[in-house]
């Protein structure tokens, strides 16, 4: 399993305002604020409809990083809150 490049994902993407924490069934899931998601979409529509500027391409891509990063740790969170910590077994 590679991990995102922390740094360059902090650097590029607008934190304030980016993520929010959910509970679910009282484990916090971690996801993109409707700001986020709102943009994400508009962008994917304006691809479909025509090719993106180099500019909004980068930013897909960052949102890409976000949403891969975020369900990594959601997927750790749920693992190891689960009976038997089985996420620590498989990452050790």
């Amino acid at each position: 399993m590679t991990l995102p490049k922390l740094e360059a994902l902090a650097r590029a993407l607008p934190l304030e305002d980016a993520v929010r924490i959910e509970l679910r069934e009282g484990i916090p899931m971690f996801r993109a604020t409707p700001r986020i998601q709102d943009r994400i979409e508009e962008s994917l529509e304006k691809q479909a409809e025509a090719s993106l500027s180099d500019e909004d391409e980068r930013e897909l891509d960052r949102y890409e990083a976000l949403d891969e990063f975020l369900s990594l740790v959601n997927r750790l969170v749920r693992d190891t809150t689960q009976p038997g910590g089985q996420a620590l077994a498989r990452t050790a």
